[in-house]
């Protein structure tokens, strides 16, 4: 079923059609809004979020609808997933649906304890979020966190990984921005002796909420953007699903949402098939 989903899916986005008989692949969810930490580079600092967690039923239809077909859930958003109470029943809800979960952490919740549990988990993959190598560059983006603390908990959680021979795939990821730029060397050096990590990625910043009046450079696209025919597909923790991420970040409209439509009919939406052909 996944496969014959992901062949139509190809055919439709080669024949730039606006209305599918597919489903998208994969989704961003966010299971919870709320967040411990101020990260002055992080959208929500701009686009105030409530604290509130994803309803258990909102949830369960979106997997249920999507069961089928999608092949990755990653398990984020807005907020800090450990903050999500049912973040591992929910984990397990979509093992149980055969579909693989992702998600990215700020480590201040990653105790000895919840790495246990979280090793215990069928969880494929994790990012670990760390933005600087030194304590000054990484408590000025991260806000509210230690940085020997959080350092700690990402290092026992990889190793403890490494000791039990767990599959999951484990990523530590860097933004690069002004204050961590000159910690690059540094920081892949770490990480990259640590046991248990798989990469050591770093990501430029997309947000530009540090630097504003940067814009986004102009760039001349010669294909529309396939995410818009396979996902991700962003489902905020209110049920409300838009295109992608990038849409909510640029304060775009949702095309649907979970709890009043079918899944099938937010796809095809009047305002989904619009953004589909705007794109062509």
């Amino acid at each position: 079923m996944r496969g014959w989903n992901r062949a139509k899916l190809l055919w439709a986005y080669v024949t730039r059609r606006s209305r599918l008989n597919a489903q998208p692949v994969e989704y961003i969810v966010e299971t919870t809004a709320k967040c411990n930490l101020y990260c002055p580079m992080c959208p929500r600092e701009t686009h105030k979020q409530p604290k509130e967690d994803m309803a258990e039923e909102i949830f369960n239809r979106l997997v249920e609808e999507s069961g089928r077909s999608a092949e990755h859930m990653m398990l984020i958003g807005l907020g800090e997933p450990f903050m999500d109470p049912r973040i591992f029943e929910r984990i397990e809800y979509c093992s149980r649906h055969h579909i693989a979960t992702l998600l990215s952490t700020n480590g201040t919740f990653l105790d000895e304890r919840m790495s246990e549990r979280l090793l215990e988990s069928p969880l494929e993959h994790i990012t670990l979020s760390f933005d600087g190598a030194t304590k000054e560059s990484f408590e000025y983006y991260r806000k509210g966190a230690r940085f020997e603390k959080v350092r700690d908990n990402f290092v026992r959680f990889a190793r403890m990984k490494k000791e039990r021979g767990a599959k999951m795939q484990v990523v530590v990821q860097m933004v690069r921005m002004e204050r961590n730029a000159g910690e690059v060397d540094d920081f892949v050096r770490f990480w990259s002796t640590v046991p248990g990590v798989d990469q050591v990625r770093i990501k430029e910043d997309e947000t530009n909420l540090m630097h504003p009046d940067a814009g986004h450079a102009a760039t001349e696209w010669k294909h529309p953007c396939h995410y818009l025919w396979r996902g991700p597909m962003y489902v905020k923790h209110n049920g409300d699903v838009y295109p992608c991420c990038q849409s909510y970040m640029l304060d775009g409209q949702p095309v649907g949402r979970i709890a009043d439509q079918p899944l099938d009919e937010i796809w095809n939406s009047a305002e989904m098939r619009e953004v589909v052909a705007a794109a062509r």
